[in-house]
């Protein structure tokens, strides 16, 4: 540890060094020679150490000092000391940005940081992928220069904030992003969003309150309509009662499966716990409900082929799995031209349990498959509540085949028929022989 030599020190120095000299001088008959020499070795001294430490700065690549001679041993040993301080900040502060980029790549958006020109700082990776930035070679570039859309430049150059601004994708994708701009200090971050499954979500709610108040508002429409008709002191006539309470009470049973339909979809939508399973016979389900289906198939006159092994059963919750083994069943006689061909399979495919109902149809349009699981989306909505469809069945199917980690598979051609299927994991087969 080295003490720091003051003002004071370095003129007793300076005097010890001349002091002597200046005796020397006066006994010799020199004093002026003697000083100038010496003063002429002091300055040698000193410049000589000043050299060593302009090396040790510009030439040298060794951190350590040279070593310094009298008081310039200090100064060296100052320089080395303020060079270690600021090598520990520099990795500090090296170590502060790298946890914040990490930090920023880790956040699920994208994450833009702008001058107050709009001209890019810094980007994560998620910014390239979303708005197809290329990272660095767009550092120092306008944004809106790169995100051409009269919205975001109005948006930018309005400089007010308070709300996030939604636009198509810039690449053209199927996406809706957000765009949240937080101004701080002499920078501003913009966060992007992809709020594309937020909408549709919110579109789904939106047809779902939509579509309960239509079903439920038909059947109430007939009921009360019919009611205004009678007065309670005058009945109508026989022939006219007898429709009106044939009607009423069809439009009742209407509503009355329609609520038990939405009751037994809210109770299965979450999880369920596996150890509430039980053995469930599948082929003498699939008995039971070829059975129930006799009179609906009565009229039609569907050809219906059973493919079923009769010893292949799985573990799972019964009622559950009624529904959504009835659902698909009935959905090919209600929907399919009569007569057709319906064909049935339950069997070992690939290690799993499969279960495939295979029509001769109209199809389905590629268009309308990703949304049939959707709560009362019809293909086509006249017929579908002309058959008394509630919208409901491949919902509540889609939901009972996840709580027993299974999925529904759609396969359909127009013209050619479908194919409705689902399998079961391995370790729920249980073979009853």
């Amino acid at each position: 540890m080295f003490r720091v030599i003051n003002k004071r020190t370095l003129i007793q120095r300076l005097f010890m060094y001349f002091l002597p000299l200046s005796l020397i001088g006066v006994l010799i008959g020199a004093p002026f020679l003697l000083l100038f020499l010496g003063t002429a070795s002091l300055l040698f001294w000193h410049y000589k150490q000043l050299y060593k430490l302009s090396d040790w700065l510009h030439n040298q690549k060794s951190f350590n000092p040279p070593e310094g001679e009298g008081s310039w041993e200090q100064i060296f040993d100052g320089i080395y000391r303020l060079q270690h301080r600021n090598r520990d900040k520099r990795n500090e502060l090296a170590g502060l940005i790298r946890r914040f980029r990490e930090g920023a790549e880790a956040v699920p958006d994208a994450v833009i940081v702008l001058q107050k020109d709009l001209s890019i700082v810094w980007c994560n990776k998620l910014a390239v992928q979303v708005l197809g930035l290329k990272w660095p070679s767009d550092s120092g570039q306008r944004l809106d220069n790169l995100i051409r859309h009269p919205d975001f430049a109005k948006y930018m150059n309005n400089n007010d904030f308070h709300e996030p601004l939604e636009l198509d994708s810039p690449l053209g994708t199927e996406q809706i992003l957000e765009f949240r701009v937080m101004p701080y200090e002499t920078q501003l971050m913009v966060v992007v969003r992809d709020v594309t499954q937020l909408k549709m979500l919110e579109q789904i709610r939106k047809d779902f309150v939509a579509n309960v108040s239509h079903e439920l508002r038909t059947p109430l429409t007939v009921i009360s309509g019919y009611l205004e008709m009678m007065d309670a002191d005058a009945m109508p006539p026989l022939g006219i009662w007898g429709k009106a309470h044939g009607t009423m009470s069809e439009q009742c049973e209407r509503m009355n499966g329609l609520v038990n339909q939405l009751l037994i979809l809210s109770r299965i939508e979450g999880p369920r716990k596996t150890e509430q399973d039980e053995l469930v016979d599948i082929p003498n389900m699939l008995k039971l409900i070829l059975v129930q289906t006799e009179t609906l198939n009565a009229d039609k006159k569907h050809v219906i082929e059973l493919e079923v092994d009769a010893n292949l059963s799985i573990l799972g919750k019964t009622e559950e799995l009624r529904s959504a083994f009835s659902n698909l069943i009935f959905n090919a006689i209600h929907y399919i031209p009569e007569p057709g061909h319906i064909r049935i399979v339950w069997q070992m495919k690939n290690g799993e349990a499969h279960f495939a109902v295979h029509d001769n149809g109209e199809g389905i349009g590629p268009e309308h498959i990703g949304r049939l699981t959707e709560r009362f989306y019809r293909v086509d909505q006249a017929r579908s509540r002309k058959t008394g469809g509630s919208g409901l069945g491949l919902a509540i199917t889609k939901h009972v085949l996840s709580r027993h980690e299974s999925h529904l598979n759609i396969d359909s051609v127009v013209g050619e028929g479908s194919c409705f299927s689902f399998s079961f994991s391995n370790e729920r087969v249980k073979n009853l022989k």
